[in-house]
């Protein structure tokens, strides 16, 4: 950056990244990590950049920086996985976004691979850091995650089959994906250079689909890989009693996390923090048969989430008899339990409570502002605009108003707002992001 540097510019940045659809609250740990993490330069540039996807020109235009030079920052942004880079074939060109603290900043960061880099140093400030980001983001019962989870398919019960939809399958979301890469999972990663891994999991399995494969791919975070290597990494993370997480998108998925119980962050919101929406649950849930279950206890150890437990029975002949018994408010409907369960006594079965998957990243994006009071950012998305500033305060204040944020989080006002905001980003000529 030339000139003088402004006193206040990873206070700004640091600001900047907390109003995308993640929060990302302020202390010296995140004050800490952006200094590590960006040059006053790349600084500059995001806190200038719009909020929402813009072509190289837009950026150009409203951060008053000259084309070519900026392009040259957005790649080395993009190369430490900063920003997120978009190709769009229709039009022929890259737009670019800002990426929030997770899924984004965190991962990429811990998925770098260069020898010289400070990873212990890092690792030990996202690892102080996570519980603030728990909390700025699901305190208030957020029901909006940047990952949801999907069963092991033969766990689930062959007569419900058919309600077993291809979204929540990981080989269908694999068959359909295109390119396809793989990388260092970032939790287990950080965990390590912290010294914190108590898991013999391995490391390189963190899954990328489609057009999330050919950003990782571009940009060095993952190698590419056929369809029968992807699968033979499903099938070994089964092994481990992985948890799938893909990301929490019903059509195109980026990413499929291999989630274990012990270095999990998102998994982490729910086992050391209680935020039982920090992951959001499958379509099915654990269902165990008293007669069929031995009380072996496997599933018990088996749970990332301890939503199973070895309770007593009545038994006269066998005082010490247990049988296991579910926290149906914890269970994620993993499966994992199921798989591990050699008398078949646990089986996964519709749940009959609603979960909120959302279509595309365009819907999880609207959603999780509506939920975090940042959708006026979204909206108006120029930060270097005086207009654009007072329609944001003007918004803000009003989506923070107690009524209007209670009737945010109800099903009816989530489909008119999100119809709405579809209808304004095709007049926009945004229409091909709500594929994305």
């Amino acid at each position: 950056m030339h000139g003088i540097e402004d006193p206040r510019l990873y206070q700004k940045l640091g600001e900047k990244i907390d109003n995308l659809y993640v929060r990302a609250p302020w202390n010296e740990t995140w004050h800490s990590l952006l200094k590590e993490l960006y040059t006053p330069e790349e600084a500059d540039v995001v806190v200038k950049m719009p909020y929402t996807l813009s072509t190289l020109e837009r950026i150009s235009r409203v951060s008053q920086i000259e084309k070519t030079r900026l392009q040259g920052i957005l790649e080395k942004l993009c190369a430490k996985g900063l920003i997120i880079d978009l190709w769009n074939e229709e039009l022929g060109r890259y737009f670019y976004m800002s990426n929030p603290i997770a899924i984004g900043i965190f991962e990429f960061t811990m998925m770098r691979s260069d020898k010289n880099l400070p990873m212990k140093k890092w690792a030990r400030l996202f690892h102080e850091y996570f519980g603030w980001v728990h909390a700025a983001n699901f305190s208030n019962h957020e029901q909006v995650s940047a990952l949801r989870v999907i069963p092991i398919e033969e766990s689930v019960e062959e007569r419900y089959r058919t309600e077993f939809f291809d979204y929540e399958k990981a080989t269908s979301l694999i068959e359909d994906a295109g390119k396809l890469a793989i990388g260092v999972c970032s939790c287990r990663n950080e965990k390590l250079h912290d010294e914190k891994k108590e898991c013999d999991a391995p490391l390189d399995t963190c899954s990328f689909l489609g057009i999330g494969a050919e950003y990782a791919i571009r940009n060095k975070f993952a190698r590419e890989v056929t369809k029968s290597e992807m699968l033979d990494n499903l099938a070994r993370s089964r092994e481990y009693d992985l948890v799938f997480c893909a990301v929490n998108t019903r059509k195109k998925p980026m990413a499929i996390c291999h989630c274990c119980k012990c270095c999990c962050n998102f998994l982490g919101g729910l086992n050391r923090y209680g935020y039982v929406n920090s992951v959001v649950t499958s379509t099915f849930v654990s269902r165990i048969d008293d007669d069929l279950c031995t009380g072996c206890g496997k599933c018990v150890n088996a749970c990332p989430v301890h939503a199973v437990e070895l309770h007593p029975v009545n038994d006269a002949k066998n005082k010490k008899k247990k049988k296991a018994r579910l926290l149906n408010e914890l269970c994620v409907g993993c499966g994992v339990c199921a798989a591990k369960c050699a008398t078949a006594a646990i089986r996964m079965v519709p749940r009959t409570d609603r979960v909120l998957h959302p279509e595309s990243i365009f819907e999880v994006i609207v959603l999780s502002s509506l939920e975090r009071g940042t959708m006026q950012n979204q909206i108006f998305d120029n930060p270097q605009s005086i207009t654009h500033q007072y329609m944001r305060n003007f918004v803000g204040a009003f989506l923070r108003l107690p009524p209007v944020r209670k009737a945010l989080i109800s099903d009816t006002f989530r489909s008119i707002f999100l119809r709405g905001a579809k209808v304004t980003a095709q007049l926009q000529g945004k229409g091909w992001m709500l594929d994305i």
